[in-house]
């Protein structure tokens, strides 16, 4: 009986739903406790012990995925990031890797836009002020009037693009690979260096992988760069942006604010300076949040999982499989089982 190490934080809370699902494919769970992430240390306490594993941004470094071949055969990945994942040591090894790309597109942009518009239109500090007792008018701006920079122009970034371009906005963009002429038409887009791109925006939207090219992408140098009534927006990944050098370029007014949805260390220390900052706005990494866009993800991750240990996934709306001795009906992608027709 295969085994699978379930460990995303996402379907945890519905364990009651899958754990039927999947031990009805044949498989056996291992659940470990986790709070945000398995760390290297806690997966290795797991070590040939798995033959499949459902995950989060669960440390799967080199070390571990050696230490659980050769049982290990595929990794399914709750998500779209997989920079937690030593892709190179998978491939080595023969592990397979796989993910649910563009799964959180419009609820992720949706994020991005609702930070702008609460920097533009100065929304929360006016809801303070005014639960304060104050009348207090704070100035704020049209987003026809501002220029938002988009680094990564990828699905995110480009559909970023078409909301922004929507709101009048004048929008830049910059990625390190050459972008389409037809959407560079299409959007009136600017493909700019990343140094003319900063000092040119009024918000920088990062939508771009962490990779090697990308981490620390926005340093002491890069951040200094920006207007210094700028604002940084992050959606993408912590360490894509120094926090460090961050927290310095708020306190020195490099730049006027910054809105994260993800962070170097997660969660947030306790004793994180931007928890003090009046013009941070903080989330717990939860830019992806929509409970259809969950839904498409549980059913992909668990298809993925199949396919990865070879067993035929049933795409049925509960994530049924047919079980021994139950009747199936012909439906269109293969038979399904008839409810309550267990023998």
């Amino acid at each position: 009986m295969p085994t699978v190490l379930f460990s995303a934080p996402y379907m945890i809370p519905f364990l009651d739903r899958f754990r039927p699902v999947l031990e009805g494919y044949g498989l056996e769970l291992i659940l470990p406790e986790v709070r945000e992430r398995l760390e290297e240390a806690d997966i290795l306490e797991y070590a040939g012990r798995f033959d499949g594993a459902i995950c989060g941004d669960d440390r799967y470094t080199a070390r571990v995925l050696e230490a659980c071949t050769p049982r290990l055969k595929v990794i399914s990945k709750w998500g779209t990031g997989i920079d937690s994942i030593d892709l190179e040591a998978a491939t080595r090894l023969g592990i397979r890797v796989c993910r649910t790309p563009n799964a959180f597109t419009l609820p992720v942009v949706d994020t991005v836009m609702g930070y702008l518009l609460a920097f533009a239109r100065c929304q929360p500090w006016m809801d303070r002020e005014m639960k304060a007792g104050l009348w207090e008018k704070i100035p704020g701006r049209a987003l026809h009037e501002c220029t938002l920079g988009v680094v990564g122009v990828g699905t995110i970034g480009r559909t970023l693009v078409r909301r922004a371009r929507a709101f009048g906005m004048e929008v830049l963009g910059n990625d390190i690979i050459e972008i389409d002429h037809v959407f560079i038409a299409e959007t009136g887009i600017r493909m700019l260096p990343l140094e003319q791109l900063l000092a040119q925006s009024d918000f920088v939207s990062l939508n771009c992988d962490l990779n090697p090219t990308s981490f620390h992408l926005m340093d002491a140098r890069t951040l200094g760069l920006m207007k210094p009534t700028a604002v940084l927006v992050n959606t993408a990944r912590g360490p894509i942006v120094d926090e460090a050098a961050l927290v310095a370029a708020l306190q020195e007014g490099i730049i006027l604010g910054a809105a994260l949805d993800v962070f170097e260390q997660e969660p947030l220390p306790a004793g994180s300076p931007l928890l003090k900052m009046d013009r941070v706005l903080l989330a717990p990494h939860n830019a992806n949040s929509s409970p259809a866009a969950w839904e498409r993800v549980h059913r992909n991750t668990i298809r993925n999982l199949l396919e990865g240990l070879g067993v035929p996934f049933i795409d049925d709306d509960g994530f049924a499989p047919v079980l021994p001795g139950q009747k199936t009906e012909k439906r269109s992608g293969g038979d399904r089982p008839v409810k309550d027709s267990l023998p």
